[in-house]
């Protein structure tokens, strides 16, 4: 409850009113206590309270109880007497419901709640897909590699893109990144594929949440922000991771303020031990410098579990403001689990610490707060305020109408597919495809056009032979003619050679013959008429 500029949340044994200053309230806080002890009740009065203070709240809805915040409480006997007991009503007590945004990462019962792979970065993604040490350094290299070849990791798709790209090109990446493995590749594709099976598919899209939506204010009260986490709870890694991831978006984004004099927002973690279960060292050294810094960006945070040992000390030292339920211990391990819880209050010297938490009833608590001039408060046997809210669960019309309403709703109703690695690999991959298509078509053109040149060299050559040997052809058939000319030539002479030197050879025998007489004389001037017939042919006609 709010009164005096204060959260009013307890009721000592004494009667003294316990309040939580609002300038100390970033200074964090651990609610425990067992199952059904009264946690779920403190966190609702402590949110009520300060949305009436201006501070929005965010708050991880669990069970599904938490819904009623948006609506007022309903009277009953019990409540009359205990707004009596506690003297509330002469307090301004009054029930009333609260301005509520519903968030849903499956966006089923609230708005769609959705971040990107960028945002969530490669330590916190490791870790929602179980990642072991070596393919969480792999992952981490392909976000370096993203980032520095301007490729933006917004969805699933655009993971395993950038995976496919990198394991396909590992020999050039290797040298200047190291290493890759593509077992371990393919083993981060697999947890990718099982990330999409849980909800990554839709939880990782645009537009992602700007967390400066939930700093906001309605008719003067802080807008609660409530998560429904009863589907999410069953995936504790990725319920963790992101209640985690909300947490340095705050610190990231918000400025420095100091030590204002009101919250700028409180979260309240429920189920905190699910956000350090199996968590490596390097991801509890990023939570504790997160928590710790995060302070002087004027948020507070309250982890809610049952054990306090379920936070690692690097945090419990930094959790302040302390309100310990009642815990029960049947072993000597949860003895010593309560001495510890104990031990960690300042101590009163009117009860024994220890004997109290164990005995403390439903809607009891020990309470120390952090003073005026930041010392621990001595602890307080305290009771409960009831919440002015209704208490359980809303109807499904009462969700939907309240997520309808919701000035944010239209904004992140739709998703879209921005221009990412997927988008830019893709075209990347067809621009290549298309080259070495048209450096395809470019061999097969110059292959024909080398085939074509070669039978028209091919062609040529047969058809200089063919005419060579046409001409070697003719050139036999002219000199054959020639010859055969010649042949004729040669008979003709002879045959006229014959002739005149038969009538040569008679002439001048006769004249031979005469001259010399007798028979010798005519054989004698026949023979050398013939002899000088045939010389002068010689020389007319040759041999």
């Amino acid at each position: 409850m709010f009164k005096d500029g204060k959260v009013w949340l307890a009721i000592n044994d004494e009667g003294e009113e316990i309040f939580l200053l609002p300038g100390k309230a970033n200074r964090h806080g651990l609610i425990a206590g067992a199952t059904g002890t009264g946690k779920t009740v403190t966190l609702r009065v402590m949110a009520e309270a300060f949305s009436d203070m201006g501070v929005p709240v965010f708050l991880a809805d669990v069970k599904g109880d938490l819904a009623g915040m948006m609506a007022p409480g309903k009277d009953s006997e019990d409540m009359q007497a205990r707004i009596e007991r506690f003297g509330l009503a002469e307090n301004g007590f009054a029930f009333k419901g609260y301005p509520v945004n519903f968030w849903d990462i499956y966006g089923e019962k609230g708005i769609q709640l959705r971040t990107t792979i960028s945002e969530m970065g490669p330590l916190l993604l490791a870790r929602i897909m179980k990642l072991n040490e070596l393919q969480t350094n792999i992952l981490t290299i392909v976000f370096k590699i993203a980032d520095d070849n301007g490729l933006l990791l917004i969805d699933t798709k655009d993971l395993k893109s950038m995976l496919n790209y990198v394991n396909a090109n590992r020999s050039e990446f290797e040298a200047e990144y190291g290493k890759m493995s593509p077992a371990s590749i393919a083993a981060i594709l697999r947890a990718v594929v099982a990330l999409e099976i849980d909800g990554g598919e839709v939880f990782f899209s645009e537009p992602g949440l700007n967390i400066r939506d939930w700093i906001a204010t309605e008719d003067g009260k802080g807008v609660i922000n409530i998560l429904d986490s009863e589907s999410l709870i069953n995936n504790g890694r990725l319920y963790s991771t992101f209640l985690l991831w909300m947490l340095s978006e705050l610190f990231e984004k918000l400025p420095e303020v100091g030590d204002p004099s009101k919250p700028k927002m409180v979260f309240f973690f429920d189920e905190a031990h699910l956000l350090f279960a199996d968590a490596p060292k390097s991801l509890l050294e990023k939570v504790e410098q997160v928590v710790k810094l995060v302070r002087s960006k004027g948020v507070g945070v309250y982890f809610c579990t049952q054990n306090p040992r379920d936070i690692p000390d690097g945090v419990l030292a930094q959790l302040s403001n302390r309100i310990q339920h009642a815990l029960r211990a049947y072993t000597p391990a949860d003895q010593k689990a309560v001495r510890a819880a104990a031990d960690s209050f300042r101590e009163n010297p009117a009860f024994n610490t220890f004997d109290t938490i164990m005995g403390l009833g439903t809607g009891e608590a020990v309470i120390s707060f952090l003073q005026e001039d930041g010392t621990p408060g001595i602890v307080q046997r305290c009771k409960v305020l009831p919440p002015q809210s209704r208490m359980g669960a809303v109807t499904d019309e009462e969700r939907a109408q309240s997520i309808r309403d919701s000035l944010l709703y239209a904004k992140y109703a739709e998703s879209y597919d921005p221009d990412s690695a997927y988008e830019i690999l893709l075209r990347l991959g067809l621009e290549k495809e298309a080259a070495l298509a048209k450096a395809k078509e470019e061999a097969e053109i110059a292959k024909a056009e080398a085939a074509a040149a070669k039978l028209r060299e091919k062609e040529a050559l047969a058809a200089e032979k063919a005419a060579q040997r046409e001409q070697e052809k003719a050139e036999r058939e002219a000199e054959r003619e020639a010859q055969k000319e010649a042949a004729a030539k040669k008979k003709a002479a002879k045959t006229v050679g014959s002739t005149v030197a038969g009538t040569v050879g008679r002439e001048v025998g006769k004249t031979v013959g005469g001259t010399i007489g007798g028979k010798f004389g005519k054989t004698l001037g026949g023979n050398l008429g013939a002899s000088l017939g045939r010389g002068i042919l010689n020389t007319l006609f040759g041999n």
